[in-house]
């Protein structure tokens, strides 16, 4: 595979490329270069996740060398919850990780986050970030950002370093990790390591605008242990505004979700409401859709449907 088709797999559904000379860089140069992603395992992974999980498998088939990160220790700093439960969760992702057959190194942060000499380079890098950066840089990552504690605003310095640690050409994340990845790269002198930060957008909350996707709110998202009566029924109580695409999180999900699995979307309707239509790309449901040609109804019951069939098998193997 040439470096323009490397790219453009890259590229797709992205947000940003920090900066794309320099991913066309590390491609002419390694054949295998590593990216990461890190995930706080905190309760079951949702279609929030399933955004970056997805882009990872870009990055696979891209030739990239895939580190999946379950930062148990960012979970515990950032208030998730308690050692015990965190612990679970591990295991818990280990095995969703697994079902998703993403091809991936799972590493898991506490294997390595312990060792004096990350210890010092964390402490060391503290000395190079005012409090109030660390604040900013957590705005939309820390747990009640309002009564920030000092754990985290430890933790974007620890994810400056594990991006290091674990040997990375490439950060990647939701546009939640911008703030802390652009931290990263300033402070390359000082750790001795630069990196290319890659971004792909965040799904609105299924309540609405004004959040992101989170379990943690009743009927905000989906998780891969909800049942398929659960997902049939969040689906349809979610916010899809009739002929806007902006902040619609049904078309979201459409776009960076269903549309990387299949290769066609079908809309199933009865005659009478013009017979079923197909749709080979995102953009072509999105003309549709803001049209007027396509109901909010009719999409959200294809939705559900694509929805079902990625989760299923998941849930199945989860729950052996």
């Amino acid at each position: 595979m040439d470096i323009d088709k490397k790219i453009e797999i890259v590229k797709r559904n992205t947000a940003e490329i920090v900066k794309e000379e320099e991913l066309r860089k590390i491609l002419s140069e390694k054949e295998k270069p590593i990216v990461y992603c890190g995930y706080e395992p905190s309760g079951a992974m949702h279609l929030g996740h399933f955004v970056t999980v997805l882009k990872l498998k870009d990055f696979a088939k891209a030739g990239f060398h895939v580190k999946f990160l379950i930062a148990d220790m960012h979970a515990l700093l950032n208030r998730k919850g308690e050692e015990e439960k965190i612990k679970k969760d591990v295991e818990a992702w280990k095995k969703t990780i697994k079902s998703i057959g993403l091809d991936a190194e799972v590493v898991i942060g506490s294997d390595f986050q312990f060792d004096k000499k990350y210890v010092s380079d964390v402490m060391s890098v503290a000395q190079e970030v005012t409090i109030n950066r660390g604040l900013r840089s957590m705005q939309q990552v820390a747990r009640d950002i309002e009564n920030a504690t000092i754990s985290q605003l430890w933790y974007p310095l620890m994810q400056v370093l594990d991006i290091k640690y674990l040997k990375c050409d490439v950060a990647y994340g939701g546009l939640e990790q911008r703030k802390i990845h652009m931290v990263g790269r300033d402070l390359k002198d000082k750790t001795g390591h630069n990196f290319i930060a890659v971004h792909t957008p965040l799904i609105t909350s299924l309540k609405g605008p004004g959040q992101k996707m989170s379990k943690s709110i009743e009927g905000s998202g989906i998780s891969v242990t909800d049942s398929d009566e659960v997902i049939k029924k969040t689906v349809k109580d979610a916010y899809c505004p009739e002929k806007t695409a902006e902040d619609n999180p049904i078309l979201q999900i459409s776009k960076l979700i269903i549309f990387p699995v299949v290769e066609k979307l079908r809309i199933k309707r009865p005659e009478k409401f013009g017979g079923d239509l197909e749709f080979e790309n995102y953009s072509k449901l999105e003309e549709a859709y803001v049209n007027g040609d396509l109901h909010p109804l009719d999409l959200k019951n294809a939705v559900t449907d694509e929805l079902i069939k990625i989760i299923s098998p998941i849930r199945e193997n989860f729950n052996k």
